[in-house]
């Protein structure tokens, strides 16, 4: 779905917002903006950090996004940093991913479809032996803190916690909005732009709610969703979706794997520079392989959160777990602030932290219940 830029959203391009769980905005961001940023990137020197610089955080900051998001969502912290996602230009490979696959067997440029907020461990780049549970004990042994057992103390090399609470009922960090700013020009597909599974948000919220409603617990490790595949060939795959939603997303026409496993046909988001794509956090998605662009993929991705859901937790825009620390530090809350217990409500909830949405989504959940 396309939109002109504009501030605010249409009545029915909140409609398609609800059915699709994302839209594009052309032209959301002014050329000049565009422009520094490219400067910014281009004069960047070998391992610097430039997520934190105006001319990347204007991109949201000093765009049409701002009063969009404003609008259709709520009150958010203004990013102070991003994720400058760059892709070079690369051929199909003959490493293991971290669904552990070979990219080069991975359909669709080599999506790896994915709910944010998971660790992720760095995949062995050798089969694994041994049974499941020293295979999955090793894998996050070798993150960042070495071996310190199931924790929610454990680290991905993502710097994303294996649990977000001290109990480890919660095995995802989440916001409210994505929003993908594009700099270079990925208006064909293979270029490494974001493909998403349109719809998959609806069935993600069905999922959330019937794990709280069965032990309580949230994401990997809950119910029906283990942590790692150890089918995949490489025997330590991450399962970044459960079963249950990538098989409501297969067909007989689906593509496979050598080993016959389906997966989902994800759309590529066909965008110029300048535009950019909002998605709710609910979206299953993923970078794809620049396997035909002509230059390095330039994506800028902001993480947004209302600021109902923690009103005073300063969000810094890049982080998927912002419950804990960017480095997975313990936050305090006031005593009656139950952080866990109210992000879980906002995974079952999709819409609530959508204020500008709530009249849409009655008038659309009323009609499937017709």
């Amino acid at each position: 779905m396309a939109l002109s830029r504009t501030t605010t959203l249409t009545d029915d391009e909140k409609r398609l917002l609800y059915r699709d769980g994302f839209f594009v905005i052309r032209n959301a961001v002014s050329e000049d903006l565009v422009e520094a940023a490219l400067a910014k990137i281009k004069s960047a020197k070998k391992g610097e950090y430039i997520g934190p610089d105006p001319a990347m955080t204007d991109l949201v900051n000093a765009s049409s996004i701002t009063p969009i998001l404003n609008e259709v969502m709520g009150e958010f912290d203004p990013p102070s940093t991003c994720q400058v996602g760059i892709l070079k230009r690369t051929d199909p490979g003959d490493h293991f991913n971290n669904l552990g696959y070979r990219d080069r067997d991975m359909p669709h440029y080599g999506a790896t479809i994915h709910m944010d907020g998971s660790i992720t461990i760095a995949a062995p780049q050798e089969v694994q032996e041994g049974t499941p549970q020293e295979i999955y004990l090793r894998h996050f042994a070798s993150g960042p803190k070495g071996d310190i057992g199931r924790s929610p103390e454990v680290m991905g090399h993502n710097m994303v916690p294996l649990f977000e609470d001290p109990e480890m009922t919660l095995g995802l960090g989440s916001f409210t909005a994505f929003v993908f700013v594009c700099l270079n020009d990925q208006s064909e597909p293979g270029r490494g732009q974001t493909a998403l599974l349109p719809g998959a948000h609806h069935a993600a919220e069905e999922f959330f709610r019937w794990q709280r409603e069965t032990n309580g617990h949230l994401g990997p490790e809950g119910p029906g969703w283990p942590r790692l595949n150890f089918n995949a060939p490489n025997r330590c795959g991450m399962n970044y979706i459960p079963d249950a939603i990538r098989e409501r997303f297969v067909d007989e026409t689906s593509a496979t794997t050598p080993d016959g496993k389906r997966w989902p046909t994800p759309t590529q988001i066909l965008m110029q520079p300048g535009d950019a794509c909002i998605t709710v956090y609910q979206m299953p998605h993923s970078g794809t392989r620049n396997e035909h662009g002509t230059e390095s993929r330039k994506n800028i991705i902001f993480r947004i959160r209302n600021k109902k859901r923690q009103p005073d937790v300063v969000v810094n825009g890049v982080s998927d777990h912002p419950d804990r620390g960017q480095m997975g530090e313990w936050l305090e809350f006031e005593d009656g602030n139950d952080p866990w217990e109210r992000s879980k409500d906002a995974m079952c909830d999709m819409w609530d932290e959508w204020e500008g949405m709530g009249s849409i989504v009655s008038e659309q959940q009323r009609a499937v219940g017709a």
